[in-house]
C-alpha cells in the first residue's frame, strides 16, 4: 500500500532528524519511493521555523509503517500517513468505472 508521508519537525533539529530518516528508510517492509523537503512555508498555519518533508512510501503492513513512525515520534518528528491511490496518468475513467462498480 502507498502512503505520502507528511513530517514536520523544528529546522533546529535538522542534523538529528536526518541521521533517524536515514536510519528508518532502511526498515524492512517498506520502501521509499520519492522524498521531498519544502523549500519554503508548505501551508498557512505552519509553525515558524518548521520544515515539512513529504516522502512517497510503500508499506507491506501497517506494522512496517508504525516501525518507521515509531522512532520518528519519538525524535520529535510530527507524522501524519496518508493513504493513496495510485491511477495511471491518462487512465482516470477507466480507473473511475473499475471502482464505481
Amino acid at each position: 500500500m502507498k502512503f505520502l508521508v507528511f513530517s514536520m519537525f523544528d529546522v533546529a533539529k535538522t542534523a538529528e532528524i536526518a541521521q533517524i530518516a536515514d536510519k528508518v528508510a532502511k526498515t524492512p517492509g517498506q520502501k521509499t519511493i520519492a522524498q521531498y523537503v519544502c523549500q519554503g512555508m508548505a501551508f498557512s498555519g505552519l509553525l515558524p521555523n518548521t520544515s515539512l518533508a513529504i516522502a512517497v512510501v510503500e508499506a507491506e503492513s501497517n506494522e512496517a509503517l508504525a516501525a518507521t513512525q515509531y522512532p520518528m515520534g519519538l525524535a520529535g518528528i510530527s507524522t501524519w500517513a496518508v493513504p493513496v491511490l495510485e491511477v495511471p496518468v491518462g487512465r482516470v475513467v477507466t480507473a473511475e468505472k473499475k471502482y464505481r462498480k
